[in-house]
């Protein structure tokens, strides 16, 4: 009988709730490390590059898996809004997924360990930020209030703690930092204003904030690479100001494994590192008008001011604002009422 029951897994947080949506150029042995914490959920793999290339992914896990075909049969024309040839493909992804919640890991990312020598489950912190309130109004100097053995600290307004709705949960990673090419270069970290999302480790609540997770159009054909995930984070940032839901960062940590090639990410990232100076400003001086109650309206709203303000910076920021509206529209016709469900071609691992 001790056996039978050893032998039974505990059903996890949100398993029927969440997809993991994981963006790859290669095969996906790093699962192998995560299966304890990942196999009884739904995964989601973007291929980019090649899609006649055969991705290895290990028994036992239940996924689609969609390539650049894919993608381009799905949403038509309208396939032009999606990264190739970058990480920011990842975003076709929360497109499909049907369930509230999405968390994004890149295939680099391994289990960390506490300072015990234990395992972290990074998912299952995620989960808990998500499920648990923010502070956006009022800085608290403990890390987490809703934490196990935390509490707000004296002085803060008994009319505030019940908190902010949380839509965005950003972690972080040991090892090797996430920098940018300069950084990495000379080690000197770029002090930025706004917040600076990284897309490796990141979980968000895909109902209230799904709309607004595009990450821009990089990589092959475009001038820029990159800076998709940023991107994000300062419109959603922007978006939740506005809406008054909270973002937290920090927990939970994974294991960063490798860097990239910095001279290469210079390359790539050459012209966000001048342009990066038109657009936090442009995003700290954003007020959206109080008329915008959807997060769609917002984006849309946001799209527009793209063009007109970031426009003059460079004519990539016009086709940027394109490519924000066509998010938008295919992400309104493939998550409508009335919708065809968009099915990969490769499903479930038998």
């Amino acid at each position: 009988m001790a056996q039978l029951y050893s032998s039974l897994k505990p059903t996890p947080m949100l398993k029927d709730e969440l997809d993991i949506v994981i963006p790859t150029i290669r095969n996906l042995d790093f699962l192998e490390m995560w299966r304890p914490f990942f196999e009884q959920y739904h995964l989601i793999i973007v291929q980019d590059g090649d899609p006649s290339r055969t991705i290895n992914i290990p028994k036992g896990f239940d996924y689609e898996l969609y390539n650049r075909n894919d993608i381009n049969r799905i949403l038509g024309p309208k396939a032009s809004c999606i990264s190739f040839k970058d990480s920011a493909c990842r975003c076709f992804g929360y497109m499909v997924s049907k369930k509230k919640y999405i968390y994004t890991i890149d295939d680099d990312c391994f289990v960390a360990k506490d300072p015990s020598g234990k395992e972290i489950n990074a998912l299952e912190q995620h989960i808990k930020n998500l499920l648990t309130p923010s502070t956006p109004h009022f800085f608290n100097t403990l890390y987490d209030p809703y934490g196990d053995g935390a509490d707000f600290v004296r002085g803060y307004p008994f009319s505030m703690r019940e908190g902010a709705i949380t839509v965005v949960s950003h972690g972080l990673w040991l090892n090797i930092p996430d920098y940018d090419a300069p950084t990495q270069l000379f080690s000197w970290l770029y002090a930025g204003t706004l917040f600076p999302m990284c897309g490796m480790n990141l979980a968000f609540d895909r109902e209230m904030i799904g709309p607004a997770m595009y990450f821009g159009l990089m990589g092959d054909g475009q001038p820029i690479g990159r800076y998709d995930d940023m991107w994000a984070g300062w419109c959603v940032k922007v978006i939740c100001d506005h809406m008054g839901w909270g973002v937290k960062t920090g927990l939970p940590y994974i294991w960063h494994s490798k860097a990239s090639n910095p001279f290469v990410n210079l390359r790539k990232e050459y012209n966000g590192i001048f342009w990066q100076e038109e657009a936090i400003p442009f995003f700290q001086s954003l007020t959206l008008p109080k008329e915008c109650t959807l997060v769609q309206q917002c984006y849309m709203e946001l799209a527009k001011l793209v063009r007109e303000k970031l426009g003059k910076v460079d004519p990539y920021f016009i086709k940027l604002a394109d490519g924000m509206v066509t998010w938008i529209e295919a992400w309104e016709e493939l998550n409508s009422q009335d919708e065809t469900e968009a099915k990969a071609p490769k499903g479930k691992d038998e």
